[in-house]
């Protein structure tokens, strides 16, 4: 538990200003609960409702005054330290998500082929929002609590220095050490009930994500109760997962109070015998009673601990998730390019996979056309991937320029190169702003002019709002053909000096595709192009063609050569014919 204490204030360390403060209030609070009330109640009842009753109206008018008094000044002490402490917790909630979103920005491709979306989602969110509840209640408590078993204790000793036969009442205090035992005992089981109650949570939202992005799917293949069945069971078994977590996390006050009882009734009966006055044991009895409902309540901040370090477990793993693809802290400014590709003795592989790529070699001279063919799975999407680096390669090198990608800054690599992939995705915003993504600082003249190479200006212009319109999630509100349009905008208006087209054209109708063809002629002078395509007619005219089997590169060269000498390359042509 005290790993986990030194984990929480990691958290709300930046804050610790406000931490102290709350931490000044709450104490003030819990002690005078402790120590304030407890003293107040012993001296209403040894000397209002004594046998004697010769108090003054006065004084008895002061007596009463005292108490909501006592409470506002509590109340005013408690309100205080719960507003800084949440604001620092709050604050401190936001920062941690903000870090787990940078660092998901960080990591490489591979690792998001590896994990669920939905259950990344459910860390930043769910698990982020377990962590702020139980920061707020165990910070609280663990302010406020022990301030409270201190003030008791002291009016305790106070009262056993004052008066006789008081001393033996706190042999009823011999029972607090066994409330160690369950505490300890319920906040393992909560733990590990805890993250498995996560982990449902992450599977509940992959499935309602997964559900949303496959809406078209679903309708058409008649999935509706086969996916509601789905979610009833993912429903079923977070549900029974949370029940698991709500017997154990309230199961402790019982055993805890049920100890704190027997403590009480101890003290009610030694009292008793040891004659000690009504108004003396009154306080006593309350000081009692405040000091074991401050150790439950410390119970109950070991059992939400044990919640919210499980919850805090799963988002440490994305934090601590290791960037495969980093950046060399000494690498110098590139760009721009003049766009010359090469791979030497490339090897690649998916973690533990077999290998994707092996022994790849190939030079792309800068400003020239380069297309890459072969069968399924034989490399090519791969091998377009690596000059981003959005992987890094097995063995081998891949330079630019001569100069190795590794040596790079990866934000000066990537402002070389624009990238059109065959699923082009799109934002929920204008059509305007989706294109400008291709460079952010671009007018909205440069995005029109782009959006005309692209062809793509006449069908904006048709739409209601023509750039201002909003193309919904995934640019759900136009067709394949118009989202491929916008996507080849958008790498036009980076003008990079490397352009990379993964069936950049495969959505688009003929006319479109000669039009985008005559484009992409003007717009590869002075540029490297490398096109990914099943349709040769896209790439016949391409000055070197990378044929591509079994991740290896078994032959390259113009169009005409290849159809003479490779016979796996005359057999993927004729098969259009």
């Amino acid at each position: 538990m005290i790993n986990d204490i030194k984990v929480f204030y990691a958290l709300i360390r930046p804050y610790q200003g406000k931490i102290w403060m709350s931490a000044i209030f709450g104490s003030v609070g819990g002690a005078l609960t402790g120590a304030g009330l407890t003293n107040g109640v012993e001296r209403l009842f040894s000397n209002v409702f004594s046998d004697d009753r010769s108090l003054s109206l006065n004084e008895i008018m002061l007596v009463a005054a005292i108490f909501p008094l006592l409470f506002l000044v509590i109340g005013v002490s408690n309100f205080l330290g719960a507003y800084l402490l949440h604001s620092a917790g709050l604050a401190a909630i936001r920062d941690l998500r903000v870090r787990v979103f940078d660092r998901l920005q960080q990591l490489s491709f591979a690792y998001f082929q590896n994990k669920a979306s939905g259950d990344l989602i459910a860390r930043i969110t769910g698990d982020t929002q377990m962590l702020q509840i139980t920061l707020n209640y165990v910070a609280r408590k663990f302010i406020t609590q022990p301030a409270t078993i201190i003030g008791a204790l002291y009016f305790l000793g106070l009262k056993a220095i004052q008066n006789d036969g008081v001393l033996e009442i706190y042999l009823c205090l011999a029972a607090l050490p066994i409330v160690v035992f369950p505490i300890r005992h319920f906040s393992r089981k909560l733990s590990r009930k805890a993250i498995k109650q996560q982990e449902e949570f992450g599977g509940l939202t992959q499935n309602i994500a997964q559900n949303l992005s496959a809406a078209r799917e679903v309708r058409a293949f008649n999935l509706e109760e086969r996916e509601s069945t789905r979610f009833r069971d993912r429903a079923a078994h977070l549900y029974q997962s949370q029940m698991k977590v709500v017997k154990y996390g309230f199961s402790l006050p019982p055993v805890i109070e049920t100890i704190s009882s027997i403590g009480l009734s101890i003290a009610f009966v030694i009292g008793y015998y040891q004659g000690v006055a009504g108004g003396v044991f009154t306080g006593v009895f309350l000081a009692l009673y405040f000091l074991y409902t401050a150790v439950k309540s410390l119970g109950m901040f070991a059992a939400e601990l044990s919640k919210g370090a499980a919850a805090l477990k799963r988002v440490e793993e994305i934090l601590q998730q290791p960037i495969e693809v980093a950046e060399d802290p000494e690498a110098k400014p590139f760009g721009p390019a003049k766009g010359d590709i090469q791979f030497d003795q490339v090897d690649f592989s998916y973690d533990s996979s077999p290998a994707v790529l092996q022994s790849v070699n190939a030079r792309i001279p800068g400003g020239s056309i380069c297309a890459l063919v072969g069968p399924s799975g034989s490399g090519k999407s791969t091998f377009v991937n690596l000059v981003p680096r959005f992987f890094d390669v097995a063995n081998g090198t891949i330079s630019i320029d001569g100069r190795d990608l590794r040596s790079m800054p990866l934000k000066d690599l990537r402002q070389q190169i624009a990238v059109v992939s065959q699923d082009p995705v799109l934002f929920d915003d204008t059509v305007m702003e989706n294109i400008r993504l291709g460079r952010q600082d671009a007018t909205d003249e440069e995005v029109k002019a782009a959006a005309k190479d692209a062809f793509a200006d006449e069908f904006i212009k048709s739409l209601d709002n023509g750039y201002n319109e909003i193309v919904g999630e995934r640019g759900a509100r136009l067709s394949g053909g118009q989202r491929q349009r916008l996507a080849i905008a958008r790498a036009f208006l980076r003008s990079a000096p490397i352009l990379i087209l993964d069936e950049a054209t495969s959505a688009l109708d003929s006319e479109s595709e000669e039009k985008i063809q005559q484009a992409l002629s003007k717009l590869v002078i002075g540029k490297t192009v490398l096109i990914i395509a099943h349709r040769f007619s896209t790439i016949v005219s391409a000055q070197q063609i990378l044929v591509f089997e079994n991740g290896r590169i078994i032959d390259c060269g113009p169009h005409e050569e290849l159809l003479e000498r490779c016979q796996l390359y005359k057999s993927l042509y004729q098969r259009q014919l």
